[in-house]
């Protein structure tokens, strides 16, 4: 494995120095999803009922193991994407910038 040095000559906090990390690693995309799969068992209040999680391109693909739930949730749609994205707004983690795995623009449940 290669040895990477950063040459800084500000002091950096723990998030920026994870994520400059990350960067060097190439794991931004995984660690994103991640992220996104949290933001979503945190806005929804459904992770007990969620069966499956993927995203792609945007959208966040949710299969639920209750079609009372997914009805419920299905009504809340934009609510729930505008939660998700501002629970990632607010995560120091998340890399916004990453061209792969971003914010969610759509929410498919299933």
């Amino acid at each position: 494995m290669a040895e990477y040095r950063i040459q800084r000559k500000e002091a950096l906090s723990i998030a920026q120095a994870v994520k400059l990390w990350m960067k060097s690693e190439y794991l931004g995309a995984t660690f994103n999803t991640r992220r996104i799969f949290n933001a979503w068992d945190a806005a929804s209040g459904a992770s007990g009922y969620t069966l499956k999680r993927y995203f792609r391109d945007g959208t966040l693909h949710i299969t639920l193991s209750s079609s009372v739930v997914r009805n419920q949730l299905s009504f809340q749609k934009d609510a729930l994407i505008e939660k998700i994205n501002r629970i990632l707004e607010q995560d120091e983690l998340f890399d916004k910038e990453n061209e792969n795995v971003s914010l969610v623009r759509e929410l498919k449940l299933k």
